[in-house]
């Protein structure tokens, strides 16, 4: 993952309309639908009329779930991020081993950032001309959601004695990074078209053992 961009906190999006509870599966429908389209025609040629059209709602519906088009993609962006990296995949598991964790966090986090969907959103962000905020709007609601999810398991492991990490924040950023790795840029180039499955975990397995060497703390000495 690169380096992260100012931390200023943006304006926060609109909330969607007050009203009635919220029907879940016309918003889940909306988010499918507004994926579909952000990733296959980028943020500006999408209007919410064509979302509405869709999803097979109307555009009221819309508003009312979601308030106006940039929280719409923020929310699209979690929902994707959400499917392969949910927030209990950070949780604390007294039954697993730290190695086993971050194991499941990075091929979880290999296969998010390579998978087509993701891909097509990177480009979108990135090449074509979109508003300024697009991409503050990209990071909040996708890399920055998931690195401060790795830096609450980890600030909890500093304090449980198994790692030593001078600057957590730093470290989550090293940890997405060395995942990311060669195969991610291949992919954004074109050099490629998938990744071979064992080279993935190869390398996701690779990514734990240099990070635990880093950071690992060492073990107490007897006295």
């Amino acid at each position: 993952m690169t380096s992260a961009p100012s931390r200023k906190t943006p304006p926060a999006p609109k909330p969607a309309a007050p009203g009635r509870p919220k029907d879940l599966g016309k918003r889940a429908a909306i988010l499918d639908a507004a994926k579909r389209m952000f990733t296959a025609h980028g943020f500006e040629r999408v209007s919410m009329d064509q979302i509405a059209a869709e999803a097979g709602v109307s555009k009221l519906t819309v508003y009312s779930h979601f308030g106006d088009k940039e929280t719409l993609f923020s929310e699209a962006i979690s929902a994707k991020c959400e499917e392969q990296l949910a927030q209990g995949l950070f949780a604390v598991d007294p039954d697993s081993s730290l190695r086993e964790r971050l194991v499941g966090i990075g091929r979880a986090f290999v296969a998010l950032i390579n998978s087509e969907e993701a891909l097509a959103i990177h480009r979108v962000v990135t090449t074509q001309p979109p508003p300024v905020k697009l991409g503050q709007l990209f990071w909040n609601a996708g890399p920055r959601r998931v690195q401060e999810a790795f830096e609450g398991l980890l600030r909890h492991e500093v304090a449980a004695g198994a790692l030593d990490i001078p600057d957590v924040h730093r470290a989550a950023s090293q940890f997405f990074c060395l995942l990311k790795g060669e195969m991610h840029m291949l992919l954004l180039c074109g050099c490629i078209d998938c990744i071979d499955a064992g080279e993935a975990e190869a390398h996701v397995q690779a990514t734990v053992d240099m990070f635990l060497r880093a950071y690992q703390a060492a073990p107490a000495r007897k006295r």
